[in-house]
């Protein structure tokens, strides 16, 4: 080692500072401070091992000759620095002949060279206690003894004095002598978070940790190189605890706190909340905002996020960063909690490698700490523009990324295959997101994982270009905690929003998914303005030859519905779960394949047993579509259906049928290919089949150049069987062709039935109408039609009322 000048006479090691000139035989320029500082920049305390250590050690501008030199006023104190090979023989530097600021070079921390090096000043009076990286305290005379005791919070001995390191604010875990698993690195993490001097901390090993940090900072970055992460021998997390991460960024409750019952409505888009007394409330102080949960019970609330005040208007009226996406009533209260929230706080670049947990099989722990022995990286909650990237993560429990009350932030190239657990709740995620705002997940990718992404009360947020396989669990899910204004983008794997039961209300709004590849995409609660474009439900497997249940389906809430240009291949099935939007429903140039026995729209179930169809107050446009591979199929809760350019198609060579409970269609364009519209009746209510009240009008119109065509089991393109059913006919501009003589272009066989055809063309086949489908009050009207060799024989006997044998017919009853 290199012992500065003093009493005791100069160093034993060779002053590398007076390097011969070999012009002058003297020292070509003695190496200052100053200059050392200047040299090493960013960074520079890695400069052990370079061509330029041996310029920067012992530097003593004492030993040039040249009194004018351009660094002589730097050295006027005699200040210099010394090199040492490792931190070693740093601590066992004399303290008594070292200078207060006095700076040294430290090789490497266990030998010159190794990446531990850096650069140290020596500070006289230091109260800060032995850490192993970025303090380090002289030991007494080199015999071994600490000159405090390290590590336990004593301060250290007036004059004795620490070594403290000098950066530009970024920290390496090799300054703690850490370069492999073989050390926990949990103490040098929280030395250098906890330094608020430093911004960032570089990893360039991989490390182990056995703790679960918490930190209550901002401005830092964790930056692991790819490097991988593992918790072997971590302590316990507390009982059911998923922001027990290896490090957790929290933001405080301050405890200011206020609570205001509101005094009118606050509508829907609003950013000005109402507040009790606004005196308290500060430009740019964040507030937790949550009101009172629903009256329908459990987590219900439309209100709870992390905002920021932007604007004070009066004594009662605030404005925050965030517009509502619901309406806040009358009578309900909200408080209003101070919080400082952690900013700018990012992990990156992790390979993690979480703990075995025992399989559990059930919905109980199978003992007591089952569920708190596994580990995952990171958590976040009240945390701002806190981001997450490259982290790569297996055998974890909870989630990889965890967040609460987060808003504004980034989580992208993160990855999780194969954790630990899947079916308990809450665990297998790559990322839960509880009441968040402005978040963006993108270039992300899961296997055999629970979910890809979970929201639950989040609102105006985006995922992008995200990928699942093994995705039975569902990828993409909200929970129905009142969610709004979410985008989907360039995604692949199964979605489920607002599925989660009515513990969180069921409810989300304004989700838009466009370029999407999933198993199934389930939006069948209260879900409103839902926006499908270019959406594809592909039949799936679990394993091979194993077809994933009710894969290739979409189930959707028609609810300000739109889905344009997408694809089922097995069903669609549309259900009324919630009467909100004010925009149309519309399906447009989509295409769906139907199983045998599924439903394109729900009817009303009373348990199991079907007893009607429930017609919505709103109605459906499908236009350029088409539904194929048709069996049987039902077609109900739908007030007013209108097919534009639309195709129904049986099953190729065998026909089917759909169950029409639909109130209203209108058929302009498209039409039936081996297809038959069995009208079953509409339905007001669950109640008495039997009771004819309980069943509307049904209406069916086949117009603009709509064509029928084909077979079916049914031998008709249009049926009528119910004695109760009352139905008008309409045929405009339309043309139906029959494959054989047996089948009717339509067919009324009970119920009360008026039927007008105008201007229609009929090829081959019959018309069928049996007398008792003709009671007071009904007709069928045929004029200015063109038939082609159409059997009338199944019509009603001629009479006075009744003329059929010859061109237009007339029946009037």
């Amino acid at each position: 080692m290199f012992f500065l000048d003093g009493k005791k006479g100069k160093s034993n090691a060779t002053d590398v500072s007076n390097e011969e000139n070999p012009t002058n035989g003297k020292s070509n320029e003695a190496i200052s401070r100053r200059k050392v500082l200047a040299t090493i920049g960013l960074g520079g305390v890695m400069l052990a091992g370079s061509v330029l250590a041996p310029r920067l050690a012992s530097a003593d501008n004492e030993s040039s000759n040249d009194k004018g030199g351009k660094d002589s006023k730097d050295n006027k104190d005699g200040d210099r620095v010394q090199q040492v090979n490792n931190v070693a023989e740093l601590k066992s530097l004399p303290p008594g002949q070292l200078k207060d600021g006095q700076h040294v070079f430290v090789g490497g921390y266990n030998k010159s060279g190794d990446g531990g090096g850096k650069l140290v000043r020596f500070v006289a009076n230091s109260t800060k206690v032995e850490n192993g990286g970025t303090v380090h305290r002289p030991i007494n005379g080199g015999n071994g003894r600490e000159s405090n005791d390290a590590g336990k919070g004593n301060k250290p001995p007036k004059g004795e004095g620490c070594f403290e390191v000098v950066h530009h604010g970024v920290g390496d875990f090799r300054w703690f002598g850490i370069f492999d698993t073989s050390q926990n690195a949990d103490n040098a993490l929280d030395a250098l978070v906890n330094d608020l001097s430093i911004h960032r901390v570089e990893a360039h090993s991989d490390l182990n940790f056995v703790k679960r940090h918490v930190y209550h900072r901002s401005d830092i970055e964790i930056d692991f190189h790819g490097h991988t992460v593992t918790t072997e021998g971590i302590e316990l997390n507390t009982l059911d605890n998923p922001f027990g991460a290896v490090m957790f960024f929290q933001g405080v409750v301050t405890g200011v706190s206020q609570t205001v019952t509101l005094t009118e409505d606050i509508s829907e888009y609003s950013d000005i909340l109402e507040v009790a007394d606004s005196s308290i409330f500060e430009v740019d102080s964040w507030w937790h905002a949550q009101i009172k949960n629903n009256a329908a019970g459990g987590a219900q609330r439309e209100l709870d996020y992390l905002i920021k005040v932007t604007e004070v208007f009066d004594a009662t009226h605030v404005r925050f960063n965030y517009k509502l996406g619901w309406l806040l009533a009358k009578g309900r209260p909200i408080t209003y909690k101070k919080i400082n929230p952690a900013f700018r706080c990012h992990v990156r670049n992790m390979s993690f490698i979480g703990i075995p947990v025992p399989p559990n099989g059930t919905s109980l722990r199978p003992f007591p700490t089952w569920d708190q022995i596994g580990s995952n990286p990171v958590a976040y909650e009240f945390a701002v523009e806190c981001d997450a990237s490259g982290i790569k993560a297996s055998k974890v429990f909870w989630p990889v990324v965890m967040r609460r009350y987060n808003t504004h932030y980034v989580t992208e190239r993160c990855q999780l295959m194969n954790p630990e657990e899947r079916d308990w709740g809450g665990t297998g995620y790559l990322t839960q997101q509880i009441n968040v705002l402005y978040g963006h997940v993108r270039d992300c990718n899961t296997s055999n994982a629970r979910h890809l992404n979970d929201f639950t009360c989040a609102a105006y947020c985006m995922v992008e270009n995200c990928h699942g396989d093994g995705d039975e669990y569902g990828p993409f899910v909200t929970h129905g905690q009142y969610e709004h204004d979410l985008t989907y983008i360039n995604n692949s794997g199964l979605l489920s929003f607002a599925n989660s039961g009515t513990t969180w209300g069921d409810s989300a709004k304004r989700v838009t998914v466009k370029k999407h590849i999933a198993s199934r995409i389930v939006a069948s609660k209260r879900l409103t303005d839902l926006t499908l474009e270019d959406c594809h439900a592909v039949v799936t497997y679990t394993k091979p030859g194993v077809k994933m249940a009710n894969s290739g389906s979409f189930w959707v809430n028609m609810d300000g519905l739109q889905m344009r240009g997408c694809t089922a291949q097995e069903m669609v099935t549309i259900s009324k779960g919630s009467s909100r939007a004010k925009r149309k429903n519309i399906i447009d140039s989509c295409s769906f394949g139907m199983l045998k026995g599924y439903e394109i729209a729900r009817p009303i179930r009373s348990g199991t047993t079907q007893v009607g169809y429930t017609p919505s107050n709103g109605e459906l446009t499908i236009l350029n579509s088409e539904f194929y591979n048709i069996e049987e199929v039902t077609l109900g809760s739908i007030n007013k259906l209108t097919l534009i350019n639309t195709w129904f198609k049986g099953l190729p060579q065998v026909g089917g049928t759909v169950k029409v409970g639909t109130r209203e269609i209108i058929m302009q364009g498209g039409g039936l290919v081996d297809c038959c519209f069995l009208l079953t009746g509409a339905w007001d209510k669950v109640g008495d089949v039997n009771n004819p009240k309980n069943k509307p009008d049904q209406w069916i119109t086949i117009d603009g150049s709509a064509m029928l065509s084909g077979v079916n089991g049914e031998k008709a393109f249009l049926k009528s069987l119910d004695s109760t059913n009352v139905v008008t006919w309409n045929f405009g501009n339309c043309t139906s062709v029959a494959s054989d003589a047996s089948t009717a272009h339509f067919s009324i066989q009970g119920g009360m039935n008026k039927l007008k055809a105008i201007g229609s063309q009929f090829i081959g086949g019959k018309y069928d109408a049996s007398a008792n489908a003709f009671g007071s009050g009904t007709y069928l009207i045929m004029t200015s039609c063109v038939e082609e060799g159409v059997n009338r024989t199944a019509l009603p006997a001629e009479s006075d009322t009744v003329k059929h044998s010859a061109g237009n017919f007339t029946i009037f009853y």
